[in-house]
């Protein structure tokens, strides 16, 4: 089993410090699987409201999905306006429209200066991703549940067991 560093302030974490249980999501906005997982999680959260904590850490495969930087740096300028987790939405359920004008339109949307892409963002990406693959992953979206590997698949149930396995429910 994999093992996943602590969660610190520069994460895009929502839920409260003190959930028994924290869900740590590696994933691509332009992977249709890290965008079926976007519904997934917001079943979870309703589900376990203050129990769960989630975080959302960037892994962008740019080998097999081009946009998905591109996306991920949106994201993070999202992020330095507070944004980040409106952006995160609009992205995962517009993914078949991450092409600069579309990225242009939602900075726009947002009233962000531009798509991203400064140093900082692009860290903040790498950052992520070197994390990601010191911890074991490959693929998006990966999962970790109180910083263990999460392999028994993604769909409500499978995280939802598992999540319940972990607090003895």
């Amino acid at each position: 089993m994999s093992a996943l560093p602590s969660l610190t302030n520069e994460d895009h974490v929502q839920g409260l410090p003190s959930a028994p249980l924290t869900l740590v999501e590696y994933g691509d906005y332009a992977c249709p699987e890290t965008g079926r997982a976007f519904g997934v999680v917001e079943r979870l959260q309703l589900a376990f409201g203050d129990e769960l904590r989630f975080a959302f850490r960037h892994f962008p495969l740019v080998d097999e999905f081009p946009r998905a930087m591109p996306a991920a740096l949106l994201a993070e300028a999202a992020a330095d306006a507070g944004a980040f987790w409106g952006m995160h939405a609009l992205l995962l359920s517009h993914q078949d429209t991450l092409e600069d004008v579309d990225l242009a339109r939602y900075a726009d949307q947002f009233g962000l200066p531009d798509t991203g892409g400064r140093r900082s963002h692009q860290e903040r990406v790498e950052r992520d991703m070197r994390s990601g693959r010191a911890s074991g992953v490959t693929s998006s979206p990966s999962f970790f549940i109180n910083g263990v590997m999460h392999e028994e698949g993604f769909g409500f149930d499978a995280l939802s067991v598992a999540l319940r396995r972990v607090i003895g429910g």
